[in-house]
């Protein structure tokens, strides 16, 4: 039976005074009290005193219930701000205010952008979907003074599949017809057809018309062509080093197709399609930006004819002879027209992965090389002309002579001679054609020199032209003056020593070499280019003196008579010169440079022919390597020309004489 609970009344503040079930009891018991025997017993022993014993006496000896400490008092309750309700009419009003600011900033952009800006927004709109795609136009084509291509366009298509438009039954023909056709592998294809998502795959590039043609009437939906150009050059033209080519983007790379290529390009048209999102090109009605501008052809003032012959006895020779290289000029010297350029090695414009740069290279106007005894003309030129010698004076010309610390040697030792300047010319004297420069001087020498053309640009402006080296004459020293009088110690390009002997032939008026005739429009309209810059350079005298010398040099008594041919007067000079030795920097085991360049007839000039052979094997004296290629050249030159034989014979020069030393 459980213990009644207390009905007393507790103090909240007193600790375990909470009411529950379980709390600490009210009265704690006390422990025994030390009483002697017989007393009453204690609370809690084992008998019970009477009621009235518990009542009196043993209430009065209970000591009072210890208190804890009093717990400290709560802490305040916290003053809360009252809030009071304001004016809803107000915040609304507020609010209104601010929907209503933006609002109008909304509305002011809405009237700026389809009212104010509306057409510049739309044409930007309508750039991010539009594109503008290239319409070939035709290249010009590149030909020789009768319009013999050289170079040309020829038109061709671009094949290419719409995979979106392929028939699912036709779909395989259309692989196995394409793959069949061009030579393409089967699953290539298979995957340019099966493209997602596209509307345009190309299949194959320059294919021509007629197979294109071909292909069209079979009917297979989904394959398209569009038109393109194809650069071609005719094979065996000779002209690849001139000519240049174009990349595989058709712009022109080198030789006249890079120098022209903005005259030969044109300007390609522009077709506006609307691409979707998906990259799709859809065609637009009416979408022609601009029609394309065919460019202009460009005539040289070439010979195909002498072209192609100038190259094949070139490499001939060049083969036969095992030489490094050479080259070739053929011109006119009235108008300075060059009608060939030959140049060894060569390539072919058609597979320009098979050619190396150096047979890319123009070696005409490329290559550099001491003239050697070509340049004598200039050097008895200056002299005649300066009024310090005559054809006739004589001069004491020993084997050899010594300037400063340096021997200079004739080709073959004859002994001591009495030499006419004429039969220093008809001989190549060293020896005499330095003296004959003593007299003349370094300042004069060179400033006849740079008024031939050398040391400078030659005026037709082809890539990789380099215009040799002329020291200026204060620059020169001890033995300077006697190397370059013969032909040492200055370097020019084959087109430059062409272009001195020009001027001889044309009564000492220098015409600047020019290979490019004009333009032609796509009406067949020709416009000439600017007429040549024309200088005399030496009076007709002194070229009419300087030409009979240059005919005694083929005569029997000359170095040249290889060069004779049969019907024409021929005039012209040989040159050997040493050749620098890259290893080495100097002229041991650097070989020999042959050259020959001379005009016909003499008498009245027709053309001038410029040969140079690089470092020839055995045979690599002037008259005797390049000579016959002077003369085989130069025969085929005069009868395409049609230059009728000569009447008349040479006037007899005398080559020595007994007298007095000058």
């Amino acid at each position: 039976m459980s213990t009644p609970r207390d009905r007393r009344p507790r103090d909240p503040r007193r600790p375990g005074a909470t009411g529950r079930s379980g709390s600490r009891p009210a009265r704690r018991p006390q422990r025994a009290s030390n009483r002697p025997e017989g007393a009453p017993a204690a609370r809690g022993g084992a008998g019970r005193a009477p009621r009235e014993a518990r009542g009196g006496a043993a209430r009065e000896t209970r000591r009072p219930p210890r208190r804890r400490p009093a717990s400290p008092p709560p802490p305040p309750p916290l003053l809360r701000r009252t809030f009071r309700r304001g004016d809803p009419a107000k915040r609304i009003r507020i609010g209104g205010a601010l929907v209503l600011a933006v609002l109008l900033l909304f509305a002011g952009r809405l009237v700026q952008i389809q009212g104010v800006e509306a057409e510049g927004y739309a044409a930007a709109a309508s750039d991010l979907r539009l594109r503008s795609i290239d319409i070939p136009t035709l290249r010009g084509a590149i030909t020789d003074a009768e319009g013999n291509p050289f170079a040309m366009s020829v038109e061709v298509r671009t094949v290419f599949v719409d995979p979106e438009e392929i028939q699912e039954d036709q779909r395989q023909e259309v692989v196995d017809e394409l793959s069949a056709r061009f030579g393409l592998d089967a699953e290539e294809v298979a995957e340019k057809v099966d493209a997602e998502p596209s509307r345009y795959q190309v299949v194959a590039h320059d294919v021509p018309p007629e197979d294109w043609q071909s292909l069209r009437e079979l009917g297979l939906r989904g394959v398209g062509a569009q038109v393109d150009y194809k650069r071609v050059y005719p094979e065996e033209t000779g002209a690849a080093d001139l000519v240049g080519f174009v990349g595989s983007e058709g712009y022109g790379l080198e030789g006249l197709e890079g120098y022209l290529d903005e005259t030969l390009a044109g300007e390609a048209g522009a077709h506006q399609v609307e691409v979707g999102l998906d990259g799709t090109q859809i065609p637009m009605a009416g979408g022609l930006a601009k029609e394309p501008v065919p460019g202009q052809d460009v005539r040289l003032t070439l010979d195909q004819d002498i072209q192609w012959y100038m190259s094949q006895v070139l490499a001939e020779r060049v083969e036969e002879l095992d030489a490094e290289g050479g080259s070739a000029i053929a011109m006119r010297p009235d108008t300075g027209e060059i009608l060939g350029m030959a140049d060894f090695p060569s390539y072919s414009p058609n597979d320009i992965d098979a050619s190396s740069a150096e047979q890319r290279s123009n070696g005409a106007v490329a290559e550099t090389f001491e003239p050697g005894s070509t340049n004598k003309v200039i050097t008895i030129g200056a002299a005649l002309e300066e009024g310090l010698t005559t054809p006739e004076t004589v001069y004491t010309v020993p084997y050899s002579i010594e300037y400063y610390d340096q021997v200079f040697r004739n080709s073959s030792n004859d002994g001591t001679q009495r030499l006419t300047v004429n039969g220093i010319m008809a001989q190549s004297s060293n020896v005499g054609t330095i003296k004959i420069a003593d007299q003349v001087g370094a300042g004069v020498l060179h400033g006849y020199m740079a008024d031939f053309g050398l040391g400078g640009p030659t005026g037709l402006d082809l890539p990789g032209e380099a215009t040799g080296v002329l020291t200026d004459p204060d620059d020169w020293w001890g033995t300077q003056l006697p190397s370059v009088s013969i032909g040492h110690s200055v370097s020019v390009n084959a087109v430059q020593m062409a272009s001195v002997y020009a001027t001889v032939a044309n009564g000492g008026v220098r015409v600047e070499p020019n290979v490019i005739a004009g333009t032609v429009d796509a009406d067949g309209a020709f416009t000439r280019a600017d007429p040549p810059e024309r200088r005399r350079v030496l009076s007709e005298g002194t070229a009419a003196d300087l030409a009979l010398m240059l005919e005694a040099v083929t005569s029997d008594e000359g170095t040249a008579p290889q060069a004779r041919i049969d019907g024409y007067r021929v005039a012209g000079k040989t040159g050997t010169a040493n050749r620098i030795n890259p290893e080495t920097g100097t002229y041991e085991d650097g070989g020999y440079t042959a050259t020959f360049a001379g005009f016909a007839p003499a008498d009245d000039p027709q053309v001038v022919v410029q040969v140079v052979l690089h470092n020839p094997q055995e045979i690599y004296y002037g008259g005797e390597a390049a000579g016959p290629v002077f003369n085989d050249i130069m025969s085929f030159v005069l009868k395409t020309l049609k230059v009728p034989p000569t009447e008349t014979d040479p006037p007899a020069i005398r080559l020595q004489e007994s007298g007095s030393t000058p």
